[in-house]
């Protein structure tokens, strides 16, 4: 079973940047593609960066291209979401997830991919 725990969320104003931590036990940590959602009040759940095993993988989603940068360090357990150019729109709960299948340069896009989950830190752009 993996514990995943989020942090580094909080309130910043638009423009501004946020780093989430994703700290991971009861597994081993090499052996998951990991992914980071958004859930927004009243919106479905989706994937905004996916990272593989090998880390050397990465899926962006198309709104966060070129101001999220995703990484891992298998040596802490941890995976991180360097969020820069904040904007109100990236407002939402921040979740992070573990998928076991697929091979080492696998990225899973889709949420049904993962097994386990955080529980999630809130990240608040204000205008």
């Amino acid at each position: 079973q993996v514990q995943l725990v989020e942090s580094g969320g909080g309130l910043v104003q638009a423009g501004g940047s946020l780093r989430l931590s994703c700290a991971a036990s009861g597994g081993t940590f090499s052996t998951y593609a990991m992914g980071w959602f958004r859930q927004a009040p009243g919106r479905e759940r989706v994937l905004v960066a996916a990272v593989s095993r090998s880390g050397t993988r990465i899926y962006y989603t198309d709104s966060v291209k070129g101001r999220f940068t995703d990484s891992r360090d298998n040596a802490k357990n941890t995976v991180y979401l360097q969020m820069n150019s904040l904007k109100p729109e990236d407002t939402a709960v921040y979740v992070c997830a573990a998928a076991s299948h697929g091979d080492y340069f696998y990225i899973p896009t889709n949420v049904v991919e993962y097994d386990y989950w955080g529980q999630g830190t809130q990240v608040t752009v204000s205008a």
